[in-house]
């Protein structure tokens, strides 16, 4: 099965902006979890707003399906003003740029999601637009080329990347406020299922949302997508209300076990253990192993594997934890060599591995 059509795939799938939509918060309020970053944020809005001017450049970061969009949406409510959205790969050319900067109302917000793939040239023209609220434009070519400058309306840009590494500095620098988006806790996911239950009109008990919070892999639109998913099956296999039994034999169905693994996420621990007693291994030896791309791994499945504490990345290579061993039943023993699992694991140094 593609990734994208997976239960628990953070990216959204076809014909899922709309229903998404319905359950994203509008105000601060109303959002759950990331509370270091909204209590900050609601300082800069409020302060923003008494000065009469548009708020400093944000950049969230972290995986992906953990409301970077949203909170962009809400910061334009807050603010009182328009959010123009787009992304990276969208905006190939200068003049694709300048067309958008230059239709915005002042304080507006542009929301980049992926900016780390935005074009260099076009990377350079946003530089003096965030510094200066100005575009350089050049007329014609050669000798008689000529620079001209043109302002724009004050605006906000909020930036949304996956891999914050991957910006070039005078980039990031040019970001006023940077935001890191965590996992969400079982309890911030049980109260987002709670609210989408609302919102959707769903009977669910207290035991169902508390499964599908444990299941969700710490991401808000995997438990929204899980709800709905929970739904279908109470409504044919049961009487529409969700209880326990129904949650359980849903997820099941789905192949979602109790600590939200997937297929792949268990292939790639059985093969780090079966083929290579565990690891040290490199992510492009696991990607070869499995048929499957290697940033589908990075992006997809290691966040939450490491999260989880099923998987560890050292200096030479990935690791399966004792706990992964635990969770899939295998025995964390000695291998012919009487050598443990991993057992370097405590003398490495747990970092990303950016040299395989």
């Amino acid at each position: 099965m593609d990734y994208e059509e997976r239960i628990t795939a953070v990216e959204l799938g076809e014909g899922e902006e709309k229903s998404e939509g319905t359950l994203r918060p509008q105000i601060l309020g109303d959002y759950i979890g990331q509370k270091k970053a909204t209590d900050n944020l609601k300082i800069f809005i409020e302060a923003a707003k008494l000065r009469g001017e548009p708020l400093d450049h944000v950049l969230f970061y972290g995986p992906p399906g953990l409301g970077k969009t949203t909170l962009a949406g809400i910061i334009a409510n807050e603010m009182g003003v328009e959010i123009r959205i787009t992304s990276g790969p969208a905006i190939e050319r200068a003049g694709d740029l300048a067309a958008i900067l230059t239709n915005l109302n002042e304080n507006d917000v542009l929301f980049i999601d992926e900016i780390h793939r935005l074009n260099r040239s076009v990377e350079e023209v946003l530089y003096s637009a965030m510094e200066d609220f100005a575009l350089d434009i050049i007329i014609g070519k050669g000798p008689s080329a000529r620079s001209i400058r043109l302002d724009i309306a004050r605006f906000t840009l909020i930036g949304a990347t996956t891999r914050a590494g991957s910006l070039s500095a005078p980039l990031r620098d040019r970001f006023g406020v940077n935001c890191k988006f965590e996992l969400y806790t079982r309890d911030e996911l049980k109260e987002i299922i709670e609210r989408s239950a609302r919102i959707l009109n769903v009977l669910a008990d207290d035991e169902s949302m508390d499964e599908m919070a444990l299941r969700s892999r710490g991401t808000p639109r995997v438990a929204n997508r899980m709800l709905k998913r929970v739904r279908d099956f109470s409504q044919v296999k049961g009487n529409g209300s969700i209880d326990i039994d129904i949650t359980r034999q849903a997820l099941e169905a789905l192949g979602v076990d109790p600590m939200g693994l997937e297929s792949l996420d268990r292939e790639i621990l059985h093969t780090i253990i079966e083929r290579f007693n565990g690891g040290p291994v490199g992510i492009e030896t696991i990607a070869a192993s499995i048929g499957e791309e290697r940033v589908t791994i990075e992006d997809v499945n290691e966040p939450y594997l490491i999260q989880a504490g099923f998987l560890h990345r050292t200096q030479k290579g990935r690791v399966v934890s004792e706990k992964a061993y635990r969770h899939l039943g295998i025995s964390y023993g000695m291998d012919d060599n009487h050598n443990s699992p991993g057992q370097d694991i405590e003398q490495m140094t747990i970092k990303t591995y950016e040299k395989e």
